[in-house]
């Protein structure tokens, strides 16, 4: 059976990428579409209900799994709707405040909820050894991270340097707001030792790339992710529907508890 899928902000770049993976796999089943009304007339086409709001459209796809990968108050948005409706809710968006994540974790409740900072299988596989490394090569090494994105990428750092970096510190017993150092300018002094590094390059079309660089006495250690193309985040968010549709709510999901 298919897993039925509404996309929030289909007009966007994530948006297509989803719809156009979605109509073309035999195991979903595209639902529903929602953009703002300016948009409506480019979504025309798509052979599926289209709205310029999920509470005008969920009445008309009971049991669809929805994906929201547009900006942190339209996705609050849609998991205050989802959890009104009991419909499930995948979230690709990064950006949010700890104080929305906290919204999310008491939205979960009430309904399946799913969020990431990052949907590809490969970053997800990172966030486990990382630690491992960590520990494995102590406190002698420097930990910094360099992250590249497209120019039009509005948050910085990205979400899912945060993410690396929050697993990356709590490998040494710290927390990352405490160590995270995002900016160097003038005399600044040595590096602490109890110090993380996560610097942001914008510019382009870079899908993302970021890198994370163990520097320690006479060598260096460095293990990259570059994302080739949006589809990567798109098909994670596709596994994360089919089977976020099969959970019941009770807590925020992510990646680890798919995995």
């Amino acid at each position: 059976m298919s897993t039925a899928i509404i996309v929030v902000g289909a007009n966007g770049r994530m948006g297509r990428t989803i719809s156009g993976l979605t109509a073309a796999d035999p195991a979903y089943t595209l639902a529903g579409l929602v953009d703002s009304r300016e948009h409506l007339d480019a979504l025309s086409g798509a052979g599926c209900p289209v709205a310029d709001s999920l509470e005008a459209l969920l009445p008309r796809v009971p049991g669809a799994v929805i994906i929201d990968f547009t900006a942190p108050a339209v996705s609050l948005h849609s998991a205050r709707v989802a959890a009104r409706t009991g419909h499930a809710l995948v979230i690709g968006t990064t950006g949010l405040s700890d104080e929305q994540k906290d919204e999310l974790r008491a939205l979960a409740e009430k309904a399946s909820l799913f969020w990431s900072s990052n949907m590809s299988i490969g970053i997800n596989v990172l966030l486990k050894i990382l630690p491992e490394l960590t520990r494995a090569l102590g406190e002698s090494y420097d930990i910094e991270m360099v992250e590249l994105h497209h120019n039009r990428k509005k948050d910085s750092p990205s979400g899912t340097a945060l993410t690396l970096g929050e697993c990356l510190a709590e490998a040494r017993g710290w927390k990352l707001p405490d160590v995270r150092c995002s900016s160097r300018d003038g005399i600044v002094g040595e590096r602490p030792k109890a110090q993380i590094g996560i610097q942001a390059i914008r510019g382009g079309d870079v899908v993302g790339m970021h890198t994370i660089y163990f520097m320690g006495p006479g060598e260096r250690i460095e293990v990259s992710h570059q994302a080739h193309s949006r589809e990567t985040f798109a098909q994670g968010a596709l596994r994360a529907a089919a089977w976020l549709s099969r959970q019941k709510p009770g807590k925020l999901y992510g990646m680890q508890d798919m995995f």
